[in-house]
């Protein structure tokens, strides 16, 4: 894309240490596989998870390992060191947006107060860690949970503030 495009703002925040952050963590998804060896089969994990504190900031990770409770370690340490800033209008997003990666698809539409957030499991805890109460969703094509947070995610990456749509034509919001 040009230069034109605004980045989702990354945060000083972000860098500061794990245990000043104030993070609601959710577990999305664990995945299991399995290897056959000559003795049975041996299991292996993966968690994905999302962090966020609730005030407009938003992280997801994925880690993998032989017990769950070290593939969520993993994946929480991931998602913690990817908090992105989005933003946040009176508790739901400025505008409609889009989102896709790989098959599954993403639409997300700002809702009046009082609706709650209507959406799929990925979408929903993704809504409740950045802080957003009133939301409407639907996905489409994959229902597969890795694809469905990574377009959630490219769908966020497109919201802009009426000051920031401003600032890039550079007109005065009146």
């Amino acid at each position: 894309m040009g230069k034109d495009r605004i980045e989702p703002q990354q945060t000083a925040e972000a860098s500061m240490p794990e245990d000043f952050l104030e993070l609601e963590e959710r577990v999305v998804d664990i995945y299991r596989s399995a290897k056959v060896m000559k003795g049975g089969r041996k299991f292996r994990f993966g968690a994905l998870v999302v962090v966020g504190d609730k005030l407009g900031r938003v992280g997801h990770g994925y880690g993998k390992a032989r017990e769950v409770p070290q593939a969520i370690e993993k994946a929480m340490k991931v998602a913690k060191r990817s908090l992105v800033r989005f933003p946040v209008v009176k508790g739901t997003i400025p505008h409609e947006v889009r989102g896709r990666h790989g098959g599954g698809h993403v639409v997300l539409l700002p809702a009046g107060p009082g609706t709650g957030v209507i959406a799929g499991s990925v979408v929903k805890a993704v809504a409740d860690c950045l802080g957003i109460n009133n939301l409407l969703s639907k996905s489409f094509g994959s229902s597969n949970s890795k694809n469905l947070l990574k377009a959630t995610f490219s769908a966020l990456e497109r919201l802009r503030t009426r000051e920031q749509m401003a600032a890039l034509r550079g007109v005065e919001v009146s």
